[in-house]
């Protein structure tokens, strides 16, 4: 399956959501182009919209490779076997740690503005993305929202492999994935156009009336 566009995977969510029992709903999406598919999500379900931002943590002499990922909460997990490979502990990494955290209390205050995050205690969490591969930053994302006290959490994104989709499986109480292809190289091949997400886009969508 090819998707048109991340509004157009959105909506083929929407529809998967439709049958499900949210209660208290909320969609959050991961930016940048998570929110754009989980905006359609809410419109679709008329359901409020927000985000979560985890980051990638990076190696100390190589950032490129991704040892781990946060999120805003200090919520971190970490790639053991990587990690040992490297001859790394979590604590050579936190001034890694640090600098993502304060990367994503910058992108929080730049998308968000002065609105206060919404308290996901007893909560339905429908956590978006457009796409998954290693599946690093969704892991970080899920454990925070479940030490948050959300009371379920749907994981809905158009495409994933089918491992890290049961590597995941664990931390959710529902999985809607529309593709889970074998041949599986990155999240951009499923999609017609999967032009850059900009911040812009992001603001405007998390905006009171916002246009999905």
């Amino acid at each position: 399956m090819l998707f048109k566009n991340r509004a157009a995977a959105g909506r083929r969510l929407a529809e998967r959501l439709a049958g499900e029992d949210l209660p208290n709903g909320l969609v959050l999406g991961i930016p940048r182009g998570g929110v754009v598919v989980a905006a359609a999500i809410a419109r679709a379900l008329g359901l409020p919209l927000d985000i979560i931002v985890p980051r990638k943590i990076g190696a100390p002499r190589n950032p490129e490779v991704a040892v781990g990922a946060v999120t805003q909460d200090g919520t971190a997990i970490y790639n053991d076997s990587l990690l040992r490979r490297m001859h790394l502990e979590p604590g050579d990494l936190e001034p890694q740690v640090e600098r993502e955290i304060r990367e994503i209390e910058r992108r929080m205050t730049l998308y968000r503005g002065s609105r206060v995050p919404p308290d996901l205690a007893g909560r339905t969490v429908v956590l978006v993305d457009d796409g998954i591969a290693t599946g690093y930053t969704v892991l970080a994302a899920l454990r925070s929202l479940r030490g948050a006290g959300a009371h379920k959490i749907v994981l809905a994104v158009p495409v994933a492999p089918l491992e890290t989709l049961e590597q995941l499986s664990p931390e959710v109480d529902r999985i809607i994935c529309l593709e889970s292809p074998e041949d599986f190289y990155a999240v951009g091949q499923f999609y017609l156009d999967f032009r850059q997400t900009t911040d812009q886009e992001v603001i405007d969508l998390l905006r009171p009336g916002g246009d999905a």
